[in-house]
């Protein structure tokens, strides 16, 4: 092409650095709820950066009310200095530089949750279950924490979806709460016996019909998540696409696909649907989806920058072999140690044919 404007760039991932305006100050810490293993190194984490970095440290306000931490002479010490919020009661905006994370994915899908509009860089340590979007160890954590206070660090940017139900009844030129979601927004048949039915739409186009038991529409963050226990396939977070899974179809040929960041996917029930469906977003705020009804689902211009333990690919790999144990498999064996083996089994075959035979010679 001639014209320039018509050349599309191409970013690398690795380019996606991170880059302080201004120093940090302030850092919100979100700690794996009902897990007593994740309260000593909370505590150690959350003392380090209130003494060692002099950082303003925001928690939760359930934890300041935490009947294990207020027995724990240690956290005691430092309750004061702590600055706590309310989920949905107080605004974060502008007042957190980046956050850190201790537990497992539940922890930073929470982050996000938080969050939804811009979203400070995340630093997920592993202290959870499984673990694939928290590639830090807790090992050396104030040296990991310094780089990161440092800019020494690569970024994955997360896409996340925004999702809007717009209700029949309602006035549709109103402005429709939306939804933020990270990993992927779920739409199925809930208590009905009945399958789902709903009809599916790009840009407004009709594209298909989903009988089955329901539909996933999901990031390529959350391609590894519910999508690919439904036979998706696992996607990079770093490639701008939305994926389209549906769970147990009633046609053996209706596969998962792909199809690009930019586009809005409409859900709707169809005319004849049995009974009416159900969403949920993130595993939460599940909401029932009437006739007439429609959920408008397309790429967030806020995504979620997820600091890299090491870079965007091998982090991502790395999960996958330690977490999904993908393509983990005895190694076939090479032609030498074949060879060896059938010359071996050979020999003691032949063996044992000549002492067969000279037991029937005595």
């Amino acid at each position: 092409m001639k014209t320039s404007a018509l050349v599309t760039t191409i970013q690398d991932p690795a380019s996606q650095r991170l880059t302080w305006a201004k120093n940090p100050l302030s850092v919100l810490v979100i700690k794996k709820v009902r897990d007593m293993s994740v309260l000593p190194p909370f505590i150690e984490l959350v003392r380090w950066l209130t003494q060692e970095k002099s950082m303003i440290v925001f928690v939760e306000h359930s934890v300041m009310e935490d009947t294990m931490l207020s027995s724990n002479s240690g956290f005691m010490e430092i309750r004061e200095k702590l600055n706590s919020f309310q989920d949905s009661k107080d605004d974060l905006t502008d007042k957190i530089d980046f956050i850190i994370c201790l537990g497992g994915d539940g922890t930073l899908l929470y982050a996000s949750l938080l969050f939804q509009k811009s979203v400070p860089p995340v630093m997920a340590f592993h202290l959870g279950s499984l673990g694939f979007l928290t590639p830090f160890k807790f090992d050396n954590f104030q040296q990991q924490v310094t780089n990161v206070l440092e800019g020494h660090a690569a970024l994955t940017l997360r896409s996340r979806l925004r999702c809007i139900i717009v209700k029949k009844n309602e006035d549709k030129d109103k402005p429709q709460p939306n939804l933020l979601v990270l990993n992927e927004v779920v739409i199925d048949r809930g208590p009905s016996p009945y399958l789902s039915n709903i009809d599916l739409f790009l840009d407004r186009k009709y594209i298909t019909s989903v009988q089955g038991d329901g539909l996933i529409i999901s990031t390529p963050t959350g391609s590894t998540a519910y999508a690919v226990a439904a036979g998706a396939s696992m996607i990079h977070p770093s490639v701008p696409a939305i994926m389209v899974t549906p769970i147990c179809p009633h046609s053996l040929s209706f596969r998962p696909i792909v199809v690009p960041a930019g586009v809005e996917l409409s859900i709707m029930l169809s005319p004849d649907a049995r009974s009416t469906a159900w969403v949920s977003f993130d595993g939460r705020n599940q909401q029932e989806l009437c006739a007439d009804d429609s959920l408008q689902v397309t790429t967030s211009i806020y995504s979620l920058p997820s600091i890299c333990a090491q870079d965007q690919i091998s982090d991502w790999f790395d999960s996958l072999a330690e977490c999904l144990h993908w393509n983990v498999r005895k190694r076939q064996k090479h032609f030498e140690e074949l060879s060896d083996l059938a010359h071996c089994k050979y020999e003691d075959s032949l063996n044992s044919t000549s002492k067969d035979t000279l037991l029937v010679t005595d």
